[in-house]
């Protein structure tokens, strides 16, 4: 699933994820769990504010974002 997402770009010119939209639902994002970097992309495991848990993978030389993993709320 391909998503949209606002990032912050810390002073490294990292991106971090702030907000993901699923359609016209924003989810913010309340905690970055975790991260790591794969071949090609980066990943990121994050809570969102309605409490589950994502998965997001960023494509950096596309810049597109997808939808990896959920789970359920806490």
């Amino acid at each position: 699933m391909l998503l949209r997402v606002e990032c912050y770009a810390g002073y490294r010119g990292e991106e971090t994820p702030r907000r993901v939209y699923f359609g016209d639902r924003p989810i913010d994002v309340d905690e970055i769990l975790d991260r790591w970097i794969g071949q090609d992309h980066r990943y990121f495991k994050l809570r969102g504010s309605d409490g589950v848990v994502y998965i997001l993978r960023h494509d950096e030389g596309r810049g597109d974002w997808e939808l990896t993993m959920y789970g359920h709320r806490d």
